[in-house]
């Protein structure tokens, strides 16, 4: 396995500011300073641009008690690496500082599970995972990471896969220092009436906590929703984990900032307790 100690930022300065003054400042004026925080098992945050899906993951972000220890379960856009791919080992680095992987649980989880391979290619370029942590490093100083990618749409596989990180996040030394964050953005490039209906019968599967009925809406409706997968692995760790419910926190479209509704990209932000 190719190694390295530090993941360099990809996408500074291109998804989100290159500073951390200005992603302060950006973050600051997205969230809801009055939300309350509760206790989560998991959650879903987009990982556009910042100016296209920022409020949605600050609003997220800002409801949650961060706990010390975050599985980040991203979709695999550049198609590098394996389809199972877990980084067991180093740091990542945003402007706002280095969040170190955790590499005890990672290779627990990596020994835990048939279908998980340790990867570093698969990280290396990805935005999906790297966009998300200046908005808990926002909220919190100090945390650890397993990032963890998916390029499959094996249904069976991506389950099995949620129930290994549950076996694993259950031992009780863990259970309450630990978290999930699923990536994913929804519909992408079609009318912002057409994303709306879409993206709400995706995000209904999603609050019934149904993996399966999301799956089935993603194929009957032809979603492009690109962060199913990841989605899929953090409802079946969710519910091996006592989950009981979902809660929407807010759901936009990249037209609700440009003002073009004719081809839009859908973002939702994700609660699950």
């Amino acid at each position: 396995m190719e190694r390295f100690k530090v993941r360099d930022p990809a996408v500074a300065g291109q998804f989100y500011p290159a500073s951390a003054q200005a992603i302060r400042k950006q973050i600051e004026s997205f969230i809801d300073k009055k939300a309350e925080k509760a206790d989560a098992i998991a959650c879903i945050l987009p990982h556009a641009g910042y100016i296209y899906s920022g409020r949605v993951a600050a609003d997220t972000v800002s409801r949650i008690n961060i706990k010390d220890k975050i599985i980040l379960l991203g979709p695999n856009h550049t198609g590098f690496g394996t389809a199972f791919s877990i980084m067991t080992e180093g740091i990542w680095q945003t402007p706002l500082g280095q969040v170190k992987i955790d590499s005890e649980l990672a290779n627990k989880i990596l020994k835990n599970s048939k279908h998980l391979e340790a990867d570093t290619l698969a990280h290396a370029y990805e935005h999906s995972l790297e966009v998300e942590l200046p908005f808990l490093q926002y909220f919190k100083d100090k945390f650890e990471i397993v990032p963890i990618a998916f390029l499959s749409d094996n249904v069976k596989s991506l389950k099995e896969v949620g129930q290994e990180i549950a076996a694993v996040l259950s031992e009780p030394e863990i259970k309450s220092r630990a978290m999930i964050v699923a990536s994913s953005d929804m519909t992408h490039y079609e009318p912002a009436d057409i994303a709306h209906k879409k993206d709400n019968e995706a995000i209904q599967a999603i609050l019934d906590l149904d993996e399966n009925k999301l799956m089935d809406r993603i194929r009957d409706l032809n979603i492009s929703m690109c962060g199913y997968a990841p989605a899929i692995v953090m409802l079946s760790a969710a519910k091996a984990l006592g989950a009981k419910s979902g809660k929407l926190i807010r759901y936009q479209t990249s037209g609700d900032v440009t003002g073009d509704n004719e081809s839009v990209v859908g973002y939702a932000g994700i609660i699950i307790y």
